[in-house]
């Protein structure tokens, strides 16, 4: 972590509060290794019961959450699986409830990576390996196939990003200072930076040991 970071950490009282938003059944791997470290709070959000979160919720409805209140929300291959007209309002929700110094961390499937893949003939190459097992373009373009087959209906997809649209919809959002990414494993990755955030945070999240570019 850089010494900027460090020095916004110190600036809180700990423990800081990560909503992690679509978290699914817990697992330590699902929360991002930045938000691991000592000092920080984990509150798990997921509109599915059965995934037994903290809290019952839609992402595009946080409304158990107070305004300015959590320090940062994570949310991993998550927004896919709203309905398209509903991302803006998962963005706005995000953003409301962020402290003036708070960040969100954002990964999904980067769609362009995916139709190349899909353009070659390639659709049901295994792309990678999850926790969950092989993972295809087709299971990137419309949901983890044996999860939808298993009666996890949660888990379809119902849009998609690529670079450029992440970074427009952030910034329509309000999310100004941001940093879209392409990763190595088909996947994105999106920061979000409130007003008063340290930009040292980039850098740590970047250098955290994640898959990440």
């Amino acid at each position: 972590m850089t010494a900027a970071a460090q020095t916004g950490s110190a600036a809180h009282a700990a423990p800081r509060t990560v909503l992690n938003v679509g978290s699914g059944p817990w697992a330590p791997h699902k929360l991002h290794p930045f938000f691991r470290t000592v000092g920080w709070n984990e509150v798990r959000v997921d509109i599915d019961p059965a995934a037994r979160p903290d809290v019952v919720a839609d992402a595009a409805d946080l409304s158990a959450f107070r305004d300015a209140s959590v320090d940062a929300v994570w949310s991993s291959h998550n927004l896919e699986h709203l309905h398209d007209h509903e991302v803006p309002l998962a963005l706005r929700e995000f953003l409301r409830v962020l402290r003036s110094d708070g960040l969100l961390l954002l990964t999904m499937p980067d769609l362009q990576s995916v139709a190349e893949m899909i353009a070659a003939g390639r659709c049901e190459d295994v792309a990678y390996v999850s926790p969950a097992g092989p993972i295809t373009p087709i299971d990137m373009v419309f949901g983890h196939r044996p999860s939808i087959a298993a009666g996890n209906a949660y888990m379809a997809h119902r849009t998609g990003f690529t670079q450029a649209r992440l970074r427009r919809m952030l910034v329509d959002t309000g999310f100004r200072r941001n940093h879209v990414f392409r990763g190595r494993n088909l996947d994105l990755w999106g920061i979000a930076l409130m007003p008063g955030a340290d930009p040292g945070v980039v850098e740590a999240l970047f250098h955290a040991p994640a898959d990440v570019p």
